[in-house]
This record gives C-alpha cells, sequence and structure tokens, in this order.
C-alpha cells in the first residue's frame, strides 16, 4: 500500500511539532526556575540593606553569605585575567590569584552597597542564549530612573546554575577587570599585578 507524500509530510511535521514541545518544554521551565532563583537571592540583599535592626558588618556579613551560593568567583577570576595570561600560572598562583581577585571583587561589590538609599531591583525576564547559558535582565530602579543589569549564568555540574558576569549599563564586570589586569600586564609582571592586588591598590580603568 502506497502512502501519499503529503501524509507523509504531515506526519512528519507532526513528529517534529512533539518533539520540539517535548524538549523544550524543560527548558521553559529551567530558565523560569532561573529566574526565580536570581529573583530570591535579589530579594534577600535587599531585605539586608532595608533592615534598620542590622548593623554594617551584620549586613555585609548576610549579603555576601547570600552571594557566595551564587556568584562562580573563581571562574570570573580566570575569566578576567584572560586565557594568555592564566595558562602562564602555575597552579599555587592560579589559587592565589583567585583568592585576591575574589577578595577585591567581594570588597568593591561591599563598598558600592553603602551608595544603597531606596532602590529597588526588579526582575525582569531570563532567557537561554546558549546551551547551559542564561541571562537574566533586572533593573535597579529609583523614583526618576531605571538602571538595566544583566546576570549572567551557566549550568555547573556540581553546584547547577551560578553567574560567571553581570553587564551594569552594558559594560562587563569580567571585561572591566580584564581590560585594567592587561594594562598593568603591558608594563609589569605578574608578580606586580599580584601585589598590587594583595595591597588592594587602585589598578585604574
Amino acid at each position: 500500500m502506497q502512502v501519499h507524500p503529503k501524509l507523509i509530510t504531515c506526519r512528519f511535521l507532526i513528529f517534529i511539532l512533539i518533539l520540539f514541545f517535548t524538549s523544550s518544554a524543560p527548558l521553559a521551565d529551567e530558565v523560569s526556575d532561573i529566574r526565580a532563583m536570581t529573583k530570591e537571592k535579589v530579594d534577600i540583599v535587599i531585605n539586608i540593606l532595608k533592615d534598620k535592626s542590622l548593623s554594617k558588618n551584620e549586613k555585609k556579613e548576610g549579603i555576601l553569605e547570600t552571594i557566595d551560593g551564587l556568584f562562580d568567583f573563581s571562574l570570573m577570576a580566570r575569566l578576567s585575567l584572560g586565557k594568555k595570561h592564566w595558562k602562564s600560572l602555575s597552579k599555587a598562583k592560579r589559587k592565589e590569584f583567585s583568592e585576591l581577585f575574589v577578595e577585591r571583587l567581594k570588597l568593591s561589590y561591599l563598598e558600592k552597597l553603602d551608595l544603597y538609599t531606596d532602590e529597588e531591583v526588579v526582575v525582569d525576564e531570563a532567557r537561554m542564549t546558549k546551551k547551559k547559558r542564561v541571562e537574566v535582565l533586572t533593573y535597579l530602579v529609583t523614583k526618576d530612573d531605571k538602571k538595566e543589569m544583566i546576570y549572567k549564568l551557566y549550568k555547573t555540574k556540581k553546584k547547577g546554575w551560578m553567574v560567571y558576569d553581570v553587564d551594569v549599563l552594558g559594560v562587563s564586570i569580567v571585561q572591566t577587570y580584564r581590560s585594567q589586569f592587561s594594562g598593568v600586564l603591558k608594563k609589569e609582571t605578574m608578580e606586580q599585578l599580584m601585589e598590587r592586588m594583595r595591597s588592594a591598590e587602585d589598578l585604574g580603568a
């Protein structure tokens, strides 16, 4: 018995549609979960900042505890230094650089928290940019202004989804540090760069 070509085409299209929806639905759910997780963490940070019963140190400790489980600081350190310079380091130096970078990044983050007044963070949409990569669009909102921030996450094997970069007003944190480190390394050695980081020296733009 011969099957009409149009029937074959129709069945093929139905099969593709079924395959598409059954495979994309879990992804959509996962992206939604990532947005919810990001919102939960952001809300915790904002609530800590607003809590007048907490001291400055208590606020910082609470915030660091919250973001530690969301940010992959080690990956951010490697990406900020760049592949070429990272490969030149020994295992021990990589570990030290990562620790110095994390300390620097956290210090910078906490210093900016002192500028907080009454801003609200609105977590908008989350979208999958490529396999195991998701971006969460958020806004820092005041009475008169709205600033865009994008959290970039990737899926890890052990810890699930983690942030590896943040764009603030279109500027990547990782790229900003990479530009600073690259600028120093054009004139100085890696050891001199790390010494600057140990003394919390300003590296410039």
